[in-house]
Protein backbone atom coordinates (compact mmCIF):
# COMPACT_ATOMS: atom_id res chain seq x y z
CA UNK A 1 0.00 0.00 0.00
CA UNK A 2 1.12 3.80 -0.81
CA UNK A 3 -0.48 6.57 0.63
CA UNK A 4 -0.37 10.31 -0.39
CA UNK A 5 -1.57 13.24 1.55
CA UNK A 6 -3.13 16.68 -0.27
CA UNK A 7 -5.79 19.20 0.41
CA UNK A 8 -9.34 18.33 0.09
CA UNK A 9 -11.11 20.36 -2.11
CA UNK A 10 -14.62 18.38 -1.85
CA UNK A 11 -15.20 15.93 1.15
CA UNK A 12 -16.57 12.36 0.44
CA UNK A 13 -15.32 8.56 -0.24
CA UNK A 14 -14.29 7.38 -3.63
CA UNK A 15 -13.20 4.00 -4.39
CA UNK A 16 -12.03 3.06 -7.67
CA UNK A 17 -9.13 2.21 -10.76
CA UNK A 18 -6.73 5.48 -11.26
CA UNK A 19 -6.77 7.03 -15.10
CA UNK A 20 -3.64 8.98 -15.31
CA UNK A 21 -4.80 12.16 -17.44
CA UNK A 22 -2.42 14.05 -19.29
CA UNK A 23 -3.30 17.40 -21.08
CA UNK A 24 -2.83 17.08 -24.68
CA UNK A 25 -0.42 20.16 -24.57
CA UNK A 26 2.40 20.77 -27.38
CA UNK A 27 5.24 22.10 -28.03
CA UNK A 28 4.56 25.45 -29.66
CA UNK A 29 7.58 26.50 -32.64
CA UNK A 30 8.49 29.42 -33.38
CA UNK A 31 7.73 29.53 -37.33
CA UNK A 32 8.68 33.18 -39.15
CA UNK A 33 6.14 33.58 -41.83
CA UNK A 34 5.96 36.02 -44.91
CA UNK A 35 2.24 36.92 -45.18
CA UNK A 36 1.35 38.60 -41.62
CA UNK A 37 -1.73 39.70 -42.82
CA UNK A 38 -2.68 36.29 -43.26
CA UNK A 39 -1.02 34.85 -40.05
CA UNK A 40 -3.73 37.70 -38.00
CA UNK A 41 -6.73 36.11 -39.91
CA UNK A 42 -5.90 32.82 -39.04
CA UNK A 43 -5.87 33.93 -35.31
CA UNK A 44 -8.86 36.27 -35.45
CA UNK A 45 -10.50 32.69 -37.03
CA UNK A 46 -9.41 30.75 -34.31
CA UNK A 47 -10.41 33.40 -31.70
CA UNK A 48 -13.97 33.22 -33.34
CA UNK A 49 -14.15 29.13 -32.84
CA UNK A 50 -12.23 29.34 -29.44
CA UNK A 51 -15.77 31.87 -28.32
CA UNK A 52 -18.39 29.56 -30.26
CA UNK A 53 -16.52 26.09 -28.35
CA UNK A 54 -16.91 28.51 -25.07
CA UNK A 55 -20.51 29.25 -25.64
CA UNK A 56 -21.18 25.49 -26.34
CA UNK A 57 -19.43 24.47 -23.06
CA UNK A 58 -21.36 27.37 -21.19
CA UNK A 59 -24.81 25.64 -22.39
CA UNK A 60 -23.40 22.28 -21.40
CA UNK A 61 -22.45 23.14 -18.42
CA UNK A 62 -25.70 25.05 -16.91
CA UNK A 63 -27.56 21.98 -16.69
CA UNK A 64 -25.00 19.85 -15.04
CA UNK A 65 -24.10 22.51 -12.99
CA UNK A 66 -26.27 25.69 -12.93
CA UNK A 67 -25.94 29.06 -14.39
CA UNK A 68 -23.90 30.30 -11.48
CA UNK A 69 -20.72 27.83 -11.96
CA UNK A 70 -21.29 27.60 -15.93
CA UNK A 71 -20.59 31.59 -16.09
CA UNK A 72 -16.79 30.38 -15.73
CA UNK A 73 -17.32 29.87 -19.46
CA UNK A 74 -18.55 33.13 -20.08
CA UNK A 75 -15.62 34.63 -18.54
CA UNK A 76 -13.21 32.70 -20.65
CA UNK A 77 -15.24 34.06 -23.84
CA UNK A 78 -14.62 37.52 -22.71
CA UNK A 79 -10.96 36.78 -21.60
CA UNK A 80 -10.23 35.04 -25.23
CA UNK A 81 -11.33 38.84 -26.58
CA UNK A 82 -9.71 40.68 -24.00
CA UNK A 83 -8.03 44.37 -25.21
CA UNK A 84 -4.81 43.57 -23.52
CA UNK A 85 -4.66 39.96 -24.23
CA UNK A 86 -5.36 40.24 -27.80
CA UNK A 87 -3.36 43.36 -28.88
CA UNK A 88 -0.46 41.38 -27.13
CA UNK A 89 -0.97 38.31 -29.56
CA UNK A 90 -1.28 40.80 -33.00
CA UNK A 91 1.92 43.23 -31.47
CA UNK A 92 4.26 39.75 -31.64
CA UNK A 93 2.57 38.65 -34.82
CA UNK A 94 3.17 41.58 -36.62
CA UNK A 95 6.53 42.86 -34.85
CA UNK A 96 8.22 39.83 -34.81
CA UNK A 97 6.48 38.05 -38.03
CA UNK A 98 6.13 34.59 -36.10
CA UNK A 99 2.93 32.03 -36.07
CA UNK A 100 0.34 32.80 -34.55
CA UNK A 101 0.59 29.86 -32.05
CA UNK A 102 3.60 30.94 -30.92
CA UNK A 103 2.31 34.32 -30.47
CA UNK A 104 -0.69 33.05 -28.18
CA UNK A 105 1.49 30.81 -26.61
CA UNK A 106 3.78 33.30 -25.76
CA UNK A 107 1.05 35.65 -24.33
CA UNK A 108 -0.69 33.25 -22.56
CA UNK A 109 2.72 32.53 -20.50
CA UNK A 110 2.99 35.72 -20.03
CA UNK A 111 0.13 36.90 -18.74
CA UNK A 112 -0.67 33.14 -16.78
CA UNK A 113 2.92 33.85 -15.02
CA UNK A 114 1.43 37.64 -13.84
CA UNK A 115 -1.25 36.38 -12.57
CA UNK A 116 0.63 33.55 -10.59
CA UNK A 117 2.84 36.40 -8.42
CA UNK A 118 -0.04 38.06 -7.47
CA UNK A 119 -0.51 37.89 -3.71
CA UNK A 120 -4.38 37.36 -3.91
CA UNK A 121 -5.25 33.90 -3.84
CA UNK A 122 -8.23 34.51 -6.71
CA UNK A 123 -6.09 36.43 -8.99
CA UNK A 124 -3.28 33.88 -8.37
CA UNK A 125 -6.29 30.75 -9.55
CA UNK A 126 -6.97 32.93 -12.80
CA UNK A 127 -3.29 32.04 -14.12
CA UNK A 128 -4.94 28.56 -14.81
CA UNK A 129 -7.94 30.53 -16.53
CA UNK A 130 -5.27 32.51 -18.91
CA UNK A 131 -3.56 28.81 -19.63
CA UNK A 132 -6.54 27.67 -20.74
CA UNK A 133 -7.84 30.12 -23.25
CA UNK A 134 -4.46 30.27 -24.58
CA UNK A 135 -4.34 26.47 -24.45
CA UNK A 136 -7.71 26.15 -26.63
CA UNK A 137 -6.72 28.90 -28.82
CA UNK A 138 -3.61 26.71 -30.23
CA UNK A 139 -5.23 23.46 -30.39
CA UNK A 140 -7.77 25.04 -32.98
CA UNK A 141 -4.62 26.66 -34.87
CA UNK A 142 -3.38 23.61 -34.42
CA UNK A 143 -6.46 21.17 -35.33
CA UNK A 144 -6.19 19.44 -32.05
CA UNK A 145 -9.55 18.27 -30.28
CA UNK A 146 -9.70 17.36 -26.60
CA UNK A 147 -12.84 15.87 -25.82
CA UNK A 148 -11.72 14.58 -22.01
CA UNK A 149 -12.55 10.84 -22.79
CA UNK A 150 -12.13 8.71 -19.81
CA UNK A 151 -12.60 4.99 -21.45
CA UNK A 152 -15.47 2.02 -20.23
CA UNK A 153 -14.87 2.42 -16.45
CA UNK A 154 -15.37 4.55 -13.65
CA UNK A 155 -12.13 6.34 -12.71
CA UNK A 156 -10.37 8.27 -10.40
CA UNK A 157 -8.40 11.08 -12.40
CA UNK A 158 -5.27 11.69 -11.17
CA UNK A 159 -3.91 14.41 -12.98
CA UNK A 160 -1.12 17.30 -13.09
CA UNK A 161 -3.93 20.13 -12.92
CA UNK A 162 -7.82 20.32 -14.63
CA UNK A 163 -9.04 23.51 -16.59
CA UNK A 164 -12.75 23.59 -16.05
CA UNK A 165 -13.43 22.72 -19.66
CA UNK A 166 -11.65 19.50 -19.74
CA UNK A 167 -13.90 18.87 -15.97
CA UNK A 168 -17.29 19.45 -17.80
CA UNK A 169 -16.28 17.78 -21.45
CA UNK A 170 -15.70 14.29 -18.57
CA UNK A 171 -18.35 11.62 -18.77
CA UNK A 172 -19.84 12.16 -14.91
CA UNK A 173 -20.80 8.74 -14.93
CA UNK A 174 -17.33 7.51 -15.27
CA UNK A 175 -15.75 10.31 -12.76
CA UNK A 176 -15.04 9.31 -9.19
CA UNK A 177 -13.26 11.78 -7.97
CA UNK A 178 -9.88 14.15 -8.53
CA UNK A 179 -6.97 13.88 -7.53
CA UNK A 180 -4.31 17.06 -8.68
CA UNK A 181 -1.01 18.17 -8.04
CA UNK A 182 -1.59 21.56 -8.58
CA UNK A 183 -4.85 23.56 -8.37
CA UNK A 184 -6.14 26.09 -5.74
CA UNK A 185 -9.37 25.55 -3.82
CA UNK A 186 -10.21 29.23 -5.32
CA UNK A 187 -10.22 27.41 -9.07
CA UNK A 188 -12.75 27.06 -11.11
CA UNK A 189 -12.12 23.46 -11.23
CA UNK A 190 -12.41 23.14 -7.84
CA UNK A 191 -15.69 24.93 -7.59
CA UNK A 192 -17.19 23.10 -10.49
CA UNK A 193 -15.86 19.65 -8.02
CA UNK A 194 -17.87 20.92 -5.54
CA UNK A 195 -21.01 21.83 -7.18
CA UNK A 196 -20.92 18.10 -8.61
CA UNK A 197 -20.17 16.13 -5.27
CA UNK A 198 -17.21 14.93 -6.59
CA UNK A 199 -14.22 14.10 -4.20
CA UNK A 200 -11.55 15.87 -4.95
CA UNK A 201 -7.74 16.49 -3.47
CA UNK A 202 -5.50 19.25 -4.63
CA UNK A 203 -1.21 19.52 -3.56
CA UNK A 204 -0.83 15.89 -3.84
CA UNK A 205 2.51 14.73 -5.04
CA UNK A 206 1.28 12.34 -7.78
CA UNK A 207 3.00 9.78 -9.89
CA UNK A 208 2.89 8.22 -13.14
CA UNK A 209 2.93 4.69 -12.24
CA UNK A 210 -0.48 4.74 -10.17
CA UNK A 211 -2.12 4.61 -13.46
CA UNK A 212 -4.50 1.36 -13.52
CA UNK A 213 -4.17 0.85 -9.80
CA UNK A 214 -7.18 0.25 -7.25
CA UNK A 215 -6.96 3.41 -5.40
CA UNK A 216 -9.25 5.20 -2.33
CA UNK A 217 -9.32 9.17 -2.06
CA UNK A 218 -10.50 10.41 1.27
CA UNK A 219 -11.96 13.47 1.01
CA UNK A 220 -12.61 13.56 4.66
CA UNK A 221 -8.83 13.44 6.02
CA UNK A 222 -7.23 14.75 2.40
CA UNK A 223 -5.52 11.10 2.29
CA UNK A 224 -5.42 9.22 -1.34
CA UNK A 225 -4.65 5.24 -0.61
CA UNK A 226 -3.20 3.15 -3.67
CA UNK A 227 -3.66 -0.24 -3.72
CA UNK A 228 -4.84 0.04 -0.36
CA UNK A 229 -4.70 -2.90 2.68
CA UNK A 230 -8.19 -4.94 3.08
CA UNK A 231 -8.81 -3.10 6.18
CA UNK A 232 -8.87 0.13 4.92
CA UNK A 233 -10.24 -0.50 2.24
CA UNK A 234 -13.70 -1.93 4.09
CA UNK A 235 -13.53 0.95 6.28
CA UNK A 236 -13.77 3.07 3.45
CA UNK A 237 -16.45 1.22 1.29
CA UNK A 238 -18.67 1.31 4.86
CA UNK A 239 -17.93 5.14 5.28
CA UNK A 240 -18.93 5.50 1.87
CA UNK A 241 -22.38 3.44 2.00
CA UNK A 242 -22.90 5.69 5.44
CA UNK A 243 -22.71 9.02 3.09
CA UNK A 244 -25.11 7.58 0.34
CA UNK A 245 -27.19 6.65 3.05
CA UNK A 246 -27.15 10.08 4.65
CA UNK A 247 -27.64 11.93 1.07
CA UNK A 248 -30.60 9.51 0.79
CA UNK A 249 -32.09 10.90 4.33
CA UNK A 250 -31.60 14.50 2.92
CA UNK A 251 -33.57 14.05 0.30
CA UNK A 252 -36.24 12.72 2.25
CA UNK A 253 -36.45 16.13 3.68
CA UNK A 254 -37.94 17.80 0.64
CA UNK A 255 -41.90 18.83 1.24
CA UNK A 256 -41.04 19.30 5.05
CA UNK A 257 -41.07 21.85 7.15
CA UNK A 258 -37.79 23.80 8.49
CA UNK A 259 -37.64 23.31 12.34
CA UNK A 260 -35.05 24.16 14.74
CA UNK A 261 -34.94 21.60 17.50
CA UNK A 262 -36.03 23.67 19.40
CA UNK A 263 -39.00 24.02 17.46
CA UNK A 264 -38.28 27.53 15.95
CA UNK A 265 -39.41 27.58 12.18
CA UNK A 266 -36.99 28.82 9.74
CA UNK A 267 -36.68 29.88 6.38
CA UNK A 268 -33.88 28.13 3.85
CA UNK A 269 -33.06 30.35 0.76
CA UNK A 270 -30.86 29.33 -2.29
CA UNK A 271 -28.20 31.24 -4.04
CA UNK A 272 -28.58 32.01 -7.63
CA UNK A 273 -26.64 33.15 -10.72
CA UNK A 274 -30.17 33.62 -12.93
CA UNK A 275 -33.36 33.03 -13.93
CA UNK A 276 -32.50 29.03 -14.82
CA UNK A 277 -31.03 28.56 -11.30
CA UNK A 278 -34.67 28.98 -9.87
CA UNK A 279 -35.83 25.60 -11.26
CA UNK A 280 -33.15 23.93 -9.00
CA UNK A 281 -34.10 25.86 -6.38
CA UNK A 282 -37.75 25.05 -6.55
CA UNK A 283 -36.48 21.27 -6.72
CA UNK A 284 -34.77 21.09 -3.53
CA UNK A 285 -37.25 23.10 -1.62
CA UNK A 286 -35.68 26.40 -1.22
CA UNK A 287 -38.31 28.86 0.45
CA UNK A 288 -37.12 31.51 -1.50
CA UNK A 289 -34.04 33.07 -2.79
CA UNK A 290 -31.39 34.72 -0.53
CA UNK A 291 -28.70 36.32 -2.84
CA UNK A 292 -28.75 36.45 -6.58
CA UNK A 293 -25.61 37.31 -8.14
CA UNK A 294 -26.37 40.33 -10.17
CA UNK A 295 -23.12 40.85 -11.80
CA UNK A 296 -24.41 38.03 -14.50
CA UNK A 297 -26.48 40.83 -15.81
CA UNK A 298 -24.32 42.52 -17.15
CA UNK A 299 -22.16 39.78 -18.17
CA UNK A 300 -24.50 38.25 -20.40
CA UNK A 301 -25.69 41.22 -22.27
CA UNK A 302 -24.11 42.80 -25.37
CA UNK A 303 -24.56 46.93 -23.45
CA UNK A 304 -25.37 47.43 -19.77
CA UNK A 305 -29.06 45.74 -18.69
CA UNK A 306 -31.35 48.97 -18.04
CA UNK A 307 -33.25 49.39 -14.84
CA UNK A 308 -36.20 48.22 -16.57
CA UNK A 309 -34.29 45.14 -18.21
CA UNK A 310 -33.45 44.32 -14.53
CA UNK A 311 -36.30 44.64 -12.63
CA UNK A 312 -37.83 42.49 -14.95
CA UNK A 313 -35.72 39.78 -14.37
CA UNK A 314 -35.68 40.32 -10.72
CA UNK A 315 -39.80 40.24 -10.87
CA UNK A 316 -39.14 37.18 -12.48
Amino acid sequence: MEKATGKSIFKGIAIGRVLFYKKGEQQVKRVRVEDVEAELKRYEKATETAVEQLNALYQEAVKEVGETNAAVFEVHAIMVQDGDYVDSIRNIIETQQVNAEFAVATTGDNFSKMFSEMDDEYFKARAADVKDISERIVNILTGVENTGDLGEEPVIVVAEDLAPSETVQMDKEKLLAFVMRLGSSNSHTAILARTMNIPALIEVDIKEEWDGKLAVVDGYSGTFYIEPEEEILGEMKERKAEDEKNRQLLQQLKGKEDITLDGKKIKLYANIGGVKDVTSALANDAAGIGLFRSEFLYLEADDYPSEESQFQVYRR
